[in-house]
């Protein structure tokens, strides 16, 4: 089986790191030069909640050549459009693309190569770039997890033939309702990735600063009010029951979910947002993909979504440069009753 990664961050890296170090032939497909040199050289080295350095072969999209039959696809959505023309030659009738991307990306991918060829994989893990060659793990081995399926819930060998692959790095369930866990995903997302870009910290950070957490619940009440408005039925690893859970109607309801959010997430402490990463590089971000996909939702489906919506707008301050990085969770105006 001919594999690839195409867009190699910290997420690429790491992963391109597993699924080589257990035997498997991958190219590594980033348009970052240096980068891929790096990772020619040296090796992909994994630092953090893992450690160890494995020999891969890195290439950039114009070395591509011939098909490709298993790709997982890793850029930002911010590229998409330039990811897709430069992966079109090397997709043939029995290619399986694998969106691992942040946000809803699968509908993008249907669109462009079919709705037989695509699979979405969110990611139960995190991670982040720290130099040419080198990713730091940020979440525990023992709690890290892949989801997996077809778009319409279909159980297949091909969905065996991929969780196999993905399993050389955690496990991976296999799943009927890919849109209830991509929700779960983009509510993660929106809530700590989301706030820890306002306030430029790790999701630990946010968990410790009280206005932050704050934001953080009335971000996930809009994502869980979006999803229920849309008939999607939201789900996470664990059979946790999150609509139940972490939605709340009353101030005191609210205030009651502090110990949970700090039981849940306190095993990604570590973790610092992609979309904080690029912003500090100096590059767009994936918020229209993240909080902006619940605010178009919302919209569209009559459900206010006030937090996002200034979250959005803060992100994209920071952006443009009109707001440097720092705390800016005083800029949030909290409803004061529900």
């Amino acid at each position: 089986m001919r594999m690839a990664i195409i867009g190699v961050g910290s997420l690429g890296t790491i992963l391109g790191a597993y699924i080589a170090k257990a035997g498997h032939k991958i190219d590594l497909i980033d348009a970052d030069k240096e980068h891929v040199a790096a990772l020619n050289k040296n090796g992909a080295r994994v630092v953090g909640k893992a450690d160890f350095c494995v020999p891969v072969t890195a290439i950039t999209p114009e070395q591509m050549d011939g098909v490709y039959d298993l790709v997982f696809f890793l850029t930002k959505q911010t590229h998409n459009q330039a990811a897709f023309r430069q992966l079109k030659p090397h997709v043939g009738p029995n290619s399986i693309i694998v969106t691992m991307q942040n946000g809803l990306p699968e509908p993008a991918l249907v669109k462009e190569f079919g709705k037989e060829r695509v699979m979405g994989s969110p990611v139960g893990w995190g991670a982040t770039f720290k130099e040419p060659g080198v990713s730091e793990l940020t979440s525990d081995p023992a709690s890290m997890t892949f989801g997996l399926g077809w778009t319409d819930g279909a159980i297949t060998p091909r969905l065996d033939e991929v969780k196999t692959i993905l399993e050389a790095m955690c496990p991976t369930a296999v799943e009927t309702n890919l849109m209830g866990f991509r929700w779960n995903k983009v509510m993660i997302n929106a809530t700590f990735s989301g706030m820890s870009t306002v306030i430029a910290v790790t999701f630990g950070d946010v968990l410790d600063d009280e206005k932050a957490l704050l934001c953080v619940k009335y971000i996930g009440n809009e994502c869980i009010k979006t999803a229920q408005a849309a008939g999607i039925k939201m789900e996470a690893p664990q059979n946790i029951d999150v609509e139940k859970m972490l939605s709340f109607a009353t101030i005191e309801q609210r205030d009651a979910l502090t110990p949970l959010y700090r039981q849940l997430y306190e095993p990604a402490r570590m973790l610092r947002a992609s979309m904080l990463q690029d912003i500090e590089k100096g590059r767009k971000c994936e918020i229209g993909a993240i909080n902006g996909v619940v605010c178009e939702m919302g919209d569209e489906y009559g459900v206010d979504t006030p937090m996002n919506d200034q979250v959005v707008d803060i992100v994209r301050r920071l952006e443009e440069g009109t707001l440097t990085l720092g705390n800016h969770a005083g800029l949030i105006k909290i409803p004061h009753a529900m």
